[in-house]
């Protein structure tokens, strides 16, 4: 029994050894995308990627969620999808703006009453 319970530690502290060794190479990719100069929107997109990818393996793995209950996954579904929408709504709110060039709009001025001077 006590071997048994020795393979099993064994077996995760292999897999936290490789969960931190993938979190150290997205950490030197998120350092190399930064050296790429990509557009603002590109990188901020790819930043988000990343960042979303090590956070997933840290509430997986680190604080164990990976053997929780449906009912708990369902919940953080739900967290994560509200988080998404509110990061996409500037995104999708950009094609409501007026693009004017750098020139402001003009605003009709409203008409005076008669009688007031």
């Amino acid at each position: 029994m006590h071997d048994a319970h020795a393979v099993d530690i064994d077996q995760h502290v292999r897999i936290y050894i490789m969960v931190f060794v993938t979190l150290m190479a997205l950490t030197l990719i998120t350092v190399a995308v930064s050296y790429l100069h990509l557009p603002l929107s590109m990188a901020i997109v790819v930043a988000l990627l990343i960042a979303f990818i090590k956070g997933s393996l840290v509430a997986c793995y680190f604080m164990h969620l990976i053997s929780e209950r449906r009912l708990i996954m369902v919940v953080i579904g739900i967290t994560v999808s509200t988080v998404v929408g509110l990061l996409l709504l500037p995104v999708l709110s950009h094609a409501d703006r007026v693009e004017t060039g750098g020139t402001p709009i003009a605003v009709p001025a409203a008409p005076a009453a008669e009688g007031q001077h």
